[in-house]
């Protein structure tokens, strides 16, 4: 039995329909900056992203988003969240990625983002951009309750991480410390720009942001005429627009009030306003231009700031107040800090940077060296993979949640459910069964194929036989053997295999899986079907076909054959040719069992792919007292190795498979390998009389009803079709041929198993037996 899922591969691929939450240019606002930083991040430099943003609104009207906006709504309308969580919801999404900030958010301390959270159905990653160290009861409440209904929190700086610790109770192993990501920007001399903005011969000192009187620009300012009277040629560039939420209740009296203290001070045409809201690409260029960069904000209860983080990993020289995040950066000799409001302060550190050229350039290095590990590239791996965490985490909360108790043989009480055709019929038109769904609807688009017409001709007849007349269900039965005629290749004397909606065979010839599995539904035709018009039609067309098997590669495309092989034989078992065929397909997949098979990997192959139990399902029905017990071993092994240590049916996942000595893949977990392994088994059990393969093939269809990793249904009780697979945290909503096919044979597989025991009881009993009526 195999362990818990250690493996990294399994877990740390990226995830790659993920939702940013925040909200989003062209607001203007430093968490709408790093939400649209954060997004571009994650489509550039994550392979195959799908990535969307949900972004809320500060008013009715909204913003004109760029189209990787699917979705907005106004952060004072409480109904809109749980709105957004059902878009969401609906969107299949991997991972939500919430970026928080009490002000951008409705409700007390910005509560109302908790509706949103409390409706989805997929794990949860929030970036904490405000931590704060004494937080009213309000903001208390509400962090706490996003960090529980997260599956990871990300915070960007040591004491952040302290603060959720030791002030929210955020549990450590829960939290990512991931660095405020940058753009990667050239180590340049800051006289490259400086004609873009007629600085030539100018020393440049720069701050940028929204301007806001928390900023504490005018520190600065009053701190240049001792700056100017030592360096003359000084200019302090004010960079950024003024607050939106300013602009609304008091228009630019700020930034005037400014202008006019520069103007007192003597150093009005040393202080350049730039009254923008400026794009990345002209803020590099800002920021190149730039000697020292200066954040003088007056609150030290700031734990994050993206502009110093931009400044920063650009390689400027800083002069900062020492805010919670600035003590952390600045540390170590990165840049320098001055006391809350001390202009003279400020005043001596630029004179300082501004004669000693080389104590300047050795901080702007090793700001630049410490900054690389923060350009978006690195910091975007660092989000994938705590979104990579966070879907691990809920699927193993999920597994440890499963609603299921087993029995000590996993079958206890069950009753299989009722047989339903609605989903089959809504797959079959006129000329076979559609191919793939989008959720319950047929998808069209991608046409059909032999395989699956093949396996609904194996169906149909399997309800025949256990007593489902049903008008439908024998012109749906026709239809398949209709386009199965239709595909054969006289020339080849092989299968076509994929059809376009539109009636187009999109090959001249299919693979050999698909010969195999048609030779196998022909021999079901021949051997169980009652109407003489279909036998002597799927026995021309077999006689055609069957001789090409030999020459096949595939040892599925073999055991398919010999399952149609031991079907055809329920009515001619003395046909000297498929006796001969038989024969030597056994005598090939012989072969490549003594020449991969070990003690510890009693197999055909060096790797389980897909269909795997098709193999040894082949030997146990071939009528060889020795082959049949090979067969035997070897679905045992297959069946141990799919087993969970909680026991539930945990079949080989497509996304990798599994190669000998190597990691096995978990996921994703197709329907086909349950249905495979049931039938194999039922085989098994007929064989040996053992009920033991009996009990193991209930427990394995469960796998289908909840039974699995996640402790959630792929057979859907609404539309009666069956989920297209399990994803690592979530089942895969579209209800395929082969998936609905796969349930309904495995059930209609036990159906049959149940009506043969039955008689067998009854017959051990001198009862008369049941017949199908």
């Amino acid at each position: 039995m195999n362990t818990t899922h250690t493996d990294p591969a399994v877990w740390n691929h990226n995830p790659q329909n993920v939702a940013f939450i925040g909200d989003y240019l062209p607001r203007q606002c430093g968490i709408a900056t790093f939400t649209s930083d954060l997004y571009t991040s994650y489509d550039s430099f994550i392979t195959d992203s799908n990535a969307i943003v949900v972004s809320v609104n500060d008013t009715k009207e909204g913003y004109d988003y760029p189209s990787e906006v699917r979705y907005d709504f106004y952060q004072h309308d409480h109904d809109a969240y749980k709105k957004a969580a059902e878009f969401l919801n609906s969107k299949d999404t991997d991972v939500v990625c919430l970026q928080h900030e009490y002000g951008i958010f409705g409700g007390p301390a910005g509560s109302y983002i908790l509706t949103l959270l409390r409706n989805l159905t997929m794990p949860v990653v929030t970036t904490f951009h405000t931590i704060l160290k004494s937080p009213n009861e309000e903001q208390m409440l509400v962090l706490k309750s996003i960090a529980d209904l997260s599956s990871r929190v990300i915070c960007m700086s040591e004491k952040g991480r302290d603060f959720l610790i030791n002030i929210y109770e955020v549990p450590a192993e829960k939290i990512d410390l991931i660095p405020h990501g940058i753009p990667d920007m050239s180590f340049v001399d800051p006289h490259f720009y400086k004609d873009k903005f007629g600085m030539e011969g100018k020393q440049t000192l720069l701050t940028f942001g929204l301007l806001s009187p928390n900023k504490g620009i005018e520190n600065v300012i009053r701190a240049l005429p001792r700056i100017v009277e030592k360096f003359p040629n000084v200019v302090y560039m004010v960079l950024g627009a003024t607050h939106p939420h300013l602009i609304r209740h008091e228009g630019e009296a700020y930034r005037d009030s400014l202008k006019k203290l520069a103007a007192d001070c003597g150093v009005r045409d040393n202080v350049r306003f730039y009254n923008q809201f400026v794009e990345i690409e002209d803020l590099l260029e800002y920021l190149g231009a730039a000697d020292i960069y200066i954040t003088p904000y007056l609150n030290p209860a700031q734990i994050t700031s993206g502009t110093l983080s931009y400044a920063f990993g650009c390689g400027k020289a800083v002069v900062s107040t020492p805010y919670w995040h600035a003590e952390e950066l600045l540390a170590d000799g990165r840049g320098v800090l001055v006391p809350f409001g001390d202009d003279k302060a400020i005043a001596d550190e630029i004179i300082n940077l501004l004669t000693d050229e080389p104590a300047r350039h050795s901080m702007r290095k090793k700001a630049y060296m410490m900054g690389r590990s923060m350009i978006w590239e690195h910091t975007i791996q660092e989000y994938a993979n705590s979104f990579a965490k966070a879907r691990r985490e809920r699927m193993s909360t999920i597994n440890s949640q499963t609603p299921y108790t087993m029995g000590g043989n996993g079958s206890a009480a069950f009753k299989l459910p009722a047989i339903r055709l609605d989903h089959l019929f809504r797959l079959t038109d006129s000329t076979g069964i559609v191919q793939h769904a989008r959720y319950h609807l047929p998808f069209y688009e991608e046409g059909y194929c032999t395989d699956d017409n093949a396996r609904a001709l194996i169906l149909t007849i399997m309800l025949k036989e256990d007593g489902i007349v049903d008008r439908k269900l024998s012109q749906a039965s026709d239809n398949y053997c209709a386009f199965i005629n239709h595909a054969y290749s006289e020339e080849h004397r092989r299968f076509r295999n994929f059809m376009s909606y539109d009636r187009h065979w999109l090959e001249e010839v299919g693979s050999d899986d698909s010969t195999g599995r048609t030779i196998w539904a022909l021999g079901v035709c021949i051997g169980r079907a009652t109407e003489l018009n279909a036998v002597t039609w799927a026995m021309s067309l077999l006689e055609s076909v069957l001789p090409s098997i030999r020459h096949m590669t595939s040892p599925r495309a073999w055991a398919f054959a010999l399952l149609g092989i031991y079907e055809y034989q329920k009515k001619f078992n003395d046909d000297r040719l498929a006796k001969n065929i038989q024969r030597q397909l056994l005598d090939k997949l012989m072969f490549r069992y003594t020449e991969t098979a070990t003690e510890d990997w009693p197999w055909f192959e060096n790797i389980l792919t897909y269909d795997n139990a098709v193999l040894a399902h082949a030997l146990i029905r071939s009528g060889d007292e020795r082959l049949s017990a090979i067969g035997l071993n070897s679905l045992k092994w297959l069946i141990d190795i799919q087993t969970s240590e909680r026991g539930h049916f945990q079949p080989i996942g497509s996304n990798g498979f599994y190669e000998k000595g190597k990691s096995r893949a978990y996921f994703d977990q197709q329907p086909l390998e349950a249905q495979s392994v049931v039938s194999a088994c039922l085989s098994a059990a007929l064989v040996t009389g053992d009920d033991e393969w009996h009990r193991t093939a209930i427990r394995v269809f469960k796998w289908f009803t909840g039974l699995n990793d996640l402790g959630l249904p792929l057979y859907d009780q609404q539309t009666g079709g069956c989920r297209d697979g399990l994803h690592i945290d979530r089942v895969n909503k579209n209800q395929g041929a082969e998936s609905t096919l796969s349930y309904l044979m495995a059930l209609t597989d036990l159906y049959t198993a149940q009506k043969q025991r039955t008689a067998t009881k009854s017959v051990k009993m001198g009862l008369p037996a049941l017949t199908n009526a």
